[in-house]
């Protein structure tokens, strides 16, 4: 026996912050559509904000049939409790099937909320999502067959440490929901000029007490954009020392591009945690990615194996790099890389 749950939209958290949207929304509407159109549903995005309508038009034109547009002052600047609220109150009334969440600071704070409010499940840091089915072998049909719950979101990310990777279903609590990793979704095209049905909802926030007030909005702004690079060269614990990371900003300098390393090169000292590529670190698809000395952990993988090119540089010839490297190096890197900084520079 097997029981079909294809119901309700798909839905994706359009995050926005003063009025322009993240990276992060055009990246899952990229992966929704195709869960949305597995199932045979629509792809909604869900937009909060105060005078944010204008967004809807980005977010048709990246994918969505679907905007749900939700406008209060009191959503003007992210607070927990209000998002919390109205985002709950209008899964109630819309019923969606599925629902995934950036996991930003933002998508982090919000999703288990709703998640608790609505007493359903939540995967944190999925790095893919699959429709599928999922076999009940504790719940048993009349025949005797284990019972069969058919187009379930699998949910699928990395766990203890990333030395495995685990498939996580929620097949009886609805909707199902996750926050997925920055940057592992590829966004779709972009289409100028498409467009969809916009739906207006009431905030049902009149009446409920919002004890937090921002009185300011501080930020930071790091020097070092890994996602934005398109060339990248990234170092692991055969570096060396973090003097010897000189050598991979000296080869960066000499492309234009920039310095990352694995979680091993961190934790050493020899790069800040800015840095840091892989499951725990930044997600990363440069035209160009040179591994230096970084021996290939899945860990490491999962933050850069779509890069366009890869070049590997290491000692040992059997590195797990060297399997998803496009060209490979076995040697010193203190002896490849001032070569190939002098036969960049001429």
């Amino acid at each position: 026996m097997s029981e079909n749950l294809n119901r309700g939209e798909v839905w994706v958290f359009a995050e926005q912050e003063e009025g322009k949207l993240s990276d992060v929304p055009r990246e899952l509407l990229g992966k929704g559509r195709e869960l949305a159109d597995k199932l045979g549903v629509k792809l909604a995005a869900v937009l909060m904000g105060s005078g944010v309508e204008g967004l809807s038009k980005e977010l048709f034109e990246a994918g969505a049939d679907i905007v749900h547009l939700i406008e209060d002052a009191e959503l003007k600047v992210f607070r927990g409790k209000a998002y919390r609220h109205a985002f709950v109150e209008l899964i109630k009334e819309c019923k969606p099937q599925i629902v995934i969440f950036g996991a930003t600071h933002m998508g982090r704070d919000l999703a288990p909320a709703v998640a608790s409010a609505l007493g359903c499940g939540l995967t944190a840091d999925c790095t893919d999502l699959q429709i599928g089915d999922y076999t009940d072998k504790k719940c048993t049909c009349e025949n005797g067959e284990p019972k069969v719950v058919k187009n379930i979101l699998q949910q699928i990310r990395p766990a203890f440490g990333g030395n495995i990777i685990a498939t996580i279903v929620n097949p009886y609590n609805w909707p199902q929901m996750a926050t997925v990793r920055e940057g592992v979704m590829k966004p779709l095209e972009v289409v100028p000029g498409r467009t969809g049905e916009l739906i207006k909802h009431d905030s049902k926030l009149a009446g409920v007490e919002i004890p937090v007030e921002v009185l300011e909005i501080v930020r930071r702004h790091s020097a070092i954009n890994l996602k934005g690079s398109r060339i990248i060269v990234a170092g692991g614990a055969g570096v060396g020392s973090k003097e010897n990371f000189k050598l991979l900003h000296d080869l960066a300098d000499a492309l234009g591009g920039a310095v990352g390393g694995s979680r091993a090169a961190v934790d050493l000292g020899y790069c800040e945690h800015e840095r840091q590529i892989g499951q725990t670190g930044v997600t990363v698809r440069p035209a160009l990615f040179i591994s230096c000395g970084i021996s290939g952990a899945v860990q490491h993988l999962a933050g850069m194996q779509d890069s366009a090119k890869i070049i590997a540089i290491n000692t040992d010839k059997d590195a797990p790099i060297f399997k998803i490297a496009h060209y490979g190096i076995v040697g010193d890197l203190n002896v490849v890389i001032p070569k190939m900084i002098k036969a960049i520079k001429g």
